[in-house]
C-alpha cells in the first residue's frame, strides 16, 4: 500500500457541506478503498448511504486524516477511535487531550523499550563483528 498522501486540510470549515465518495478519499489519502472500508467497520469512519454507495462528509474526512495521524504515531486503531469517539461526544476537549497524553506516554515507554533492546542487540553485532575481524586478520598473518 502506498505511503498516505498528506491532507489539504484537517479541519472541516463551519458548516461544511462538501461530501466526498469512497474513491476520492482513497485517492487524497494514497489509500485503498478497502483500507477505508475496514476503517468503517472498526467505527472509525460513519458514512451515510445514498442507495448502496457510501457518502463520506467532511466530518469523515477529519476522522481519517486523524486515524492516519494516529497509525503513523504507532496507536492502535482501538486507541485511534476512543479518542476521536471521546471528541465528538464532548466539546471540552481536556478529557481527550489527557487522554491523549495517557496513550502517549505508554506507546513512547514502548517504543523505548524497544530502542534499548535494538540497541544491545547492535552491542551484540558490533563485538561479534570485530571478533570475526580479528579471526580473519589472525588468518591472513598466518
Amino acid at each position: 500500500m502506498p505511503a498516505a498522501a498528506q491532507p489539504r486540510a484537517v479541519r472541516p470549515s463551519t458548516g461544511d457541506a462538501r461530501t466526498y465518495a469512497i474513491g476520492e478519499l482513497a485517492r487524497e489519502f494514497g489509500l485503498t478503498t478497502r483500507a477505508i472500508r475496514f476503517y468503517e467497520d472498526c467505527g472509525l469512519l460513519r458514512p451515510r448511504r445514498a442507495g448502496s454507495k457510501r457518502v463520506y462528509t467532511a466530518g469523515d474526512r477529519v476522522r481519517l486524516a486523524l486515524t492516519l495521524r494516529g497509525k503513523r504515531l504507532g496507536l492502535k486503531l482501538s486507541e485511534v477511535k476512543d479518542l476521536l469517539d471521546m471528541y465528538d461526544t464532548r466539546r471540552d476537549s481536556e478529557p481527550q487531550l489527557r487522554s491523549f497524553l495517557d496513550v502517549l506516554a505508554r506507546h513512547r515507554a514502548q517504543l523505548e523499550e524497544r530502542l534499548a533492546d535494538l540497541r544491545r542487540t547492535l552491542d551484540e553485532v558490533l563485538v561479534e563483528q570485530a571478533a570475526a575481524e580479528r579471526r580473519l586478520k589472525a588468518r591472513r598473518k598466518a
